[in-house]
């Protein structure tokens, strides 16, 4: 079709058409009712005049020899104009009986419909299905020829029915035609109205909407047909103007993503050159934290610091593996939550795990109850929720401990973050592994190696410490200096092996009976020094001789050698401040007063008294004037006591 069912031609078509359509139809509707009813109301009058010029014929006089009103059959019989539409004709009695009619066999007969017929009333005309019925009383003049006064039937009636006149036929037919030409009239001017409109308004407008929908695709360099100078031409003009300016919008559109996915990247990269700046700053910080301090302590503070205070951790901890192969937590966050000192053991938990596996463990969602790790809690009353990452400290394959880091928020470790702190665990790492190496340097340099008591260095730099406190405080300070007797022999008889052994033994009995606040240390060969802090000289007797029967109470040899096969010790007791107030002279007076025991006897303590550094068989301490060579035979010991 040359319209499409929802086109604008077809709706103009049918708001032109239909309207018109319709009028003509109303109009030739009213026309031809309005001649039906001209021509049934002149049939009614012919029928009407025609009844009475029957009637009248009635009248005629009657011919000899003749059959009753044949006058008025013959008429009735003829083929005149006139009487060709008359279809019955017949005379009705009172009581209904046909006294007369054109049908012969009717005569005598009841009519169907004698009740109506034969009610008295006026001369009446009415037309029903074509034809017109009228009915006439009789009984006056034109029944005075053939009946006599007394013989004319009253109240008969004369019944005439005509069918349609030709008239009306005619113009039926007319009104059929003219009904016809008007139907095909209108059916080649809707033809030629759709073909019209077609080609001036409905394919202009398929076109347009096509260019439009181009356009709406996303085609912006379409155009549409913008040729003529109708409204359409002008309304495609002006689309194909809007296209352009939406053309030129787009290419705007198209310049300003590309900038700003320009900016975008270069924003992302500027982001993520800032994030790897602060990642590089905060490793540099924590490598420069760790490198201000070699002290252990020290060391995870300030790694907890800087984790809690740099990266916004809320709960953190640090393990490290203690001598009995456990992760025990050294430092936490939040302080004083009862988790340090905790112990876990290695494959227990996210931590264990990371141990075990020496690889970071992340658990993004603590309340997920199908995790392989069994969950311990690091803080009392600790987040149900949240996010738990272990990552291992590994310094040269060998594990040092653990750092724990927690969030409240599920899965609030990313990728790079978690490379982070990977890399701040491997400086902790190297920086732990450079405390322990520092300390157990520093522990070597200032223990005995035999006996693992403090050296002779680090006896004197405690001796300072404690000097300088007694004298700024004002409290006593006594000094002990014990020495093994006959320990020569012992090493001649029985060998260095034993005589090593026996200091050692020596050494425990002392370090078990000493107080904390106390240092025992060795002073060189087979002499201990005892400083004893807040002691007045009396009460360093007293300890001094209960160390000396401890010794010679526990400490047995099972070669003979020694008198009474056990070993004992010689005593020598200084006091600061009533003895000696400088460190020189207060272990010149220990000296001393154990020359002093050696001498005398030995196996017994001598406190100092004044004159004993003056005694010519030992060498003078620094504070003494110069004395006589001694006349005893014998090397001398460290610290000027004579070796026996």
């Amino acid at each position: 079709m040359p319209l499409g069912p929802d086109t604008v031609g077809r709706k103009l078509l049918l708001s032109i058409a239909l309207p018109g359509l319709v009028v003509a139809l109303l109009g030739v509707g009213h026309f031809w009712r309005e001649a039906r009813v001209a021509v049934q109301d002149a049939t009614q009058v012919e029928s009407l005049a025609l009844a009475e010029f029957v009637a009248s014929t009635f009248a005629l006089p009657q011919l000899p020899d003749t059959p009753p009103h044949e006058a008025v059959t013959e008429m009735l019989r003829s083929d005149t104009r006139l009487f060709r539409s008359v279809e019955d004709v017949r005379v009705l009695t009172p009581d209904g009986r046909i006294r007369w009619s054109r049908r012969p066999e009717e005569v005598g007969t009841v009519h169907e419909e004698a009740r109506r017929l034969t009610a008295p009333g006026p001369e009446t005309a009415r037309s029903t299905a074509g034809v017109t019925e009228v009915v006439r009383p009789l009984g006056g003049p034109e029944c005075g020829s053939c009946h006599t006064e007394g013989e004319v039937p009253g109240a008969s009636v004369l019944q005439m029915r005509m069918s349609e006149p030709a008239l009306h036929l005619q113009l039926t037919e007319v009104f059929r035609g003219a009904l016809g030409s008007m139907v095909l009239f209108v059916t080649l001017l809707a033809l030629i109205t759709s073909l019209a409109l077609h080609f001036n308004l409905t394919r202009p407008l398929r076109r347009l909407n096509a260019a439009m929908g181009r356009a709406e695709a996303g085609d912006l360099l379409v155009r549409a047909d913008a040729r003529g100078t109708d409204e359409l031409a002008r309304l495609g003009s002006a689309f194909n103007q809007m296209l352009a300016r939406l053309t030129a919008m787009k290419v705007e559109e198209i310049d300003t993503h590309r900038d700003l996915a320009v900016v975008k990247e270069k924003l992302a990269l500027k982001e993520e050159l800032e994030e790897r700046l602060r990642e590089l700053s905060l490793l540099f910080d924590v490598a420069r934290s760790l490198n201000a301090t070699l002290e252990l302590d020290e060391l995870l503070e300030a790694v907890t610091r800087l984790v809690v205070e740099r990266l916004k951790i809320p709960d953190f901890s640090i393990m490290l593996l203690n001598e009995e192969g456990l992760l025990e937590v050294k430092h936490a966050w939040p302080e004083d939550g009862g988790t340090e000192g905790l112990t876990f053991a290695v494959g227990e938990g996210a931590c264990g795990r990371a141990a075990e596996s020496h690889k970071a463990v992340y658990l993004p969602d603590l309340d997920d109850r199908t995790s392989i790790f069994a969950r311990r809690g690091l803080v009392e009353g600790a987040m149900d929720r949240g996010a738990l990452l272990a990552v291992p400290m590994v310094h040269m394959g060998t594990l040092l401990g653990v750092m724990n880091f927690q969030r409240p928020e599920v899965a609030s470790f990313s990728a790079e973050e978690i490379e982070l702190l990977t890399a701040v665990a491997d400086l902790t790492a190297t920086a732990a592994k450079n405390a322990r190496l520092h300390a157990e340097t520093v522990k070597l340099t200032m223990t005995d190696p035999l006996t693992g008591v403090p050296n002779r260095r680090h006896l004197f730099q405690r001796m300072e410490l404690e000097l300088a406190r007694a004298q700024r405080f004002g409290t006593p300070l006594a000094l002990l200096m014990v020495d093994v007797d006959h320990f020569k022999r012992l090493n001649d008889v029985a060998g260095h092996r034993v005589g090593d052994e026996t200091l050692r033994r020596v050494c425990d009995v002392l370090r078990v009976r000493v107080r904390k606040v106390d240092t025992l240390a060795r002073y060189g060969g087979e002499e201990f020094v005892i400083l004893l802090p807040q002691a007045t000289k009396a009460d360093a007797a007293e300890v001094a001789e209960k160390l000396r029967r401890a010794v010679a109470e526990t400490v047995l040899l099972a070669q003979p050698g020694l008198p009474g096969n056990h070993v004992t010790v010689s005593i020598g007791v200084a006091h600061f401040p009533s003895d000696a107030t400088t460190q020189e002279e207060l272990v010149d007076c220990a000296d001393a007063a154990l020359y002093c025991s050696k001498r005398t006897g030995r196996n017994r303590t001598t406190s100092f008294e004044a004159g004993m550094e003056m005694h010519p068989g030992r060498e003078r301490g620094p504070h003494a004037p110069p004395a006589e060579p001694p006349t005893v035979p014998g090397a001398t010991a460290p610290g000027g006591v004579a070796k026996a």
